[in-house]
């Protein structure tokens, strides 16, 4: 009976050795695949910033539109109130200029 010298101690040993060649590939697939990644979800962010930046003056814009319509309600209820005492004034000088 002979014994078989190998430089390898184990038969499983080559496959090891095969597998940091396939390993070394695999690690820049997946550092092109994580910068496609980053890349896209780069972009990504940004549509979400253009969003918030547009929503935010959106709504800064209907705070104003909201503000302006407050004031214009004020303003045509003082002209009402203003028509409504004028015209009870003409009543009055009408009233008393028949009697």
């Amino acid at each position: 009976m002979t014994a078989k010298l190998s430089a390898v101690p184990f038969p499983e040993a080559r496959l090891v050795v095969r597998m940091a060649g396939v390993s070394g590939q695999w690690s820049q697939e997946m550092v092109r695949l994580i910068l496609a990644f980053m890349g896209c979800l780069t972009l990504a962010a940004c549509g979400l910033g253009e969003t918030a930046v547009s929503a935010a003056a959106g709504a800064a814009t209907q705070v104003e539109q909201a503000k302006e319509g407050l004031r214009t309600e004020a303003r045509v209820k003082q002209q009402l109130d203003a028509a409504a005492t004028l015209e009870a004034q003409h009543r009055q000088a009408a009233e008393s200029s028949t009697e």
